[in-house]
């Protein structure tokens, strides 16, 4: 059987601070050698797209020859850092770039969902953007009609359908995005990380439906997500990228416990010079600090007992209206609880360089190992954002106060046990 998709030599080269090729002088180089039936130039130079290092080379290979194949009807998943190449690889696979050199071959319709409402018009409605949608799939209007009725009612979204999709929340956008894609029948089903902005509900939905949609072998889903919980649930094979190539494809559980060792070995380094972040050029987190009621550096925090979580930041030009986030996952990479100053509507200016605090009176989580994920976003969008910052070590406590502390055995929680 032919695969569904076979991607081969595949790479893709970027010009830092600049859009396009590069400079005129580099476009007509590039021109000249291939009239005269030359390689181009540029290929031979570059860096690997590692941002733990600051470089010496204006180019960068967010991809370096990629080379894999996905059968018909299997699930990858796609796991990495930021900055690893999974969204390069999802626009390549979904014509919104071209490559640098290799091939991609895809049989069948491929519909993307690479961020919020990716290819809808902001002016028109839902119903005319779900049509629009999927006239440009290729379907008639016929076939989509059929399906009409299916799609607003998964989207949950039927009160507002008439309504321009630009007054839309984020949530309604990607639920009547999600639904688009997952109904009108594509072969190739690609989904980012956009099921990260609904709820709980329709998460739930999403990978329900897209386990139908590969259920029977006859379509095929590639899903890039940090949530390792649902990698586990959905994917039949995980490849997970790192620095612009592939360090791992194979086997869901493996591939996962390869991708959290990788994430171990990150929080050694210092906060303020790790590079697999997202922004950092205005705000960049320095430092990281766990604290107990007293105010003193701990290594350790137990459950029912009060933490203050102190974080450190640069700064390098005023900002207004900042939210600071910190959540704390599992190993699964399930986020299990978070602390946001804009919950509380407490957005603030920042002028300087500071820290703050996250106190939290009774930590809720029991005995266990967990990893911290900080996150900052102003008026201009993320200022920065890195993951695994922290190793949190929580030792059991009586949070309730009545002397029964929950016990743990085979990796779960137990009120009582017996063996006989």
């Amino acid at each position: 059987m032919k695969p569904a998709i076979k991607i081969k030599n595949l790479s893709k080269q970027y010009r830092l601070g600049t859009v396009g090729t590069g400079s005129f002088a580099h476009d007509m180089n590039r021109w000249w050698h291939t009239l005269r039936g030359k390689e181009d130039p540029y290929l031979k130079i570059g860096e690997t797209n590692d941002r733990t290092s600051k470089g010496n080379s204006d180019y960068v290979w967010a991809l370096r020859d990629i080379n894999f194949e996905v059968h018909q009807g299997e699930v990858l998943g796609i796991i990495g850092k930021n900055g690893a190449g999974k969204s390069t690889l999802l626009k390549l696979l979904s014509r919104v770039t071209s490559p640098t050199t290799g091939s991609i071959k895809a049989r069948g319709r491929i519909a993307s969902l690479l961020e919020v409402g990716t290819g809808f018009h902001p002016e028109l409605t839902g119903r005319e953007n779900v049509f629009l949608n999927g006239a440009i799939m290729g379907m008639t209007k016929q076939e989509i009609s059929s399906k009409f009725d299916e799609i607003v009612d998964f989207a949950g979204c039927e009160r507002y359908i008439d309504t321009p999709v630009k007054r839309y929340s984020s949530g309604m956008y990607v639920r009547l995005a999600f639904a688009v894609a997952a109904h009108l029948e594509p072969e190739i089903l690609i989904v980012d990380e956009v099921l990260a902005v609904g709820d709980a509900e329709f998460q739930k939905k999403a990978i329900g439906k897209m386990k139908e949609v590969s259920r029977g072998g006859e379509r095929t889903v590639l899903f890039v997500s940090h949530n390792m919980a649902s990698i586990q649930n959905l994917c039949s094979k995980v490849l997970v990228m790192q620095n612009g190539t592939f360090a791992y494809m194979g086997d869901t559980e493996d591939g996962v416990n390869f991708y959290l060792k990788q994430s171990r070995e990150q929080i050694s380094l210092k906060l303020n010079e790790r590079m697999d972040r997202t922004n950092g050029k205005n705000l960049r987190f320095t430092d990281i600090k766990l604290l107990n009621f007293k105010g003193e550096v701990v290594e350790q925090a137990m459950s029912g007992m009060e933490v203050k979580f102190e974080i450190s930041y640069s700064l390098k030009i005023s900002l207004k209206n900042v939210a600071f986030r910190l959540v704390i996952s599992n190993i699964d990479g399930q986020d299990l609880f978070l602390c946001n100053n804009a919950f509380s509507d407490k957005r603030i200016d920042i002028n300087s360089e500071g820290k703050f605090v996250f106190r939290i009176p009774k930590f809720p989580l029991p005995e266990g190992e967990y990893f911290i994920q900080l996150s900052a976003y102003s008026d201009k969008g993320i200022e920065d954002d890195i993951e695994s910052v922290l190793k949190l070590d929580v030792e059991k406590g009586d949070f309730f106060l009545t002397g029964n502390v929950p016990v743990k055995k085979d990796g779960i929680f137990v009120e009582h046990y017996f063996e006989h």
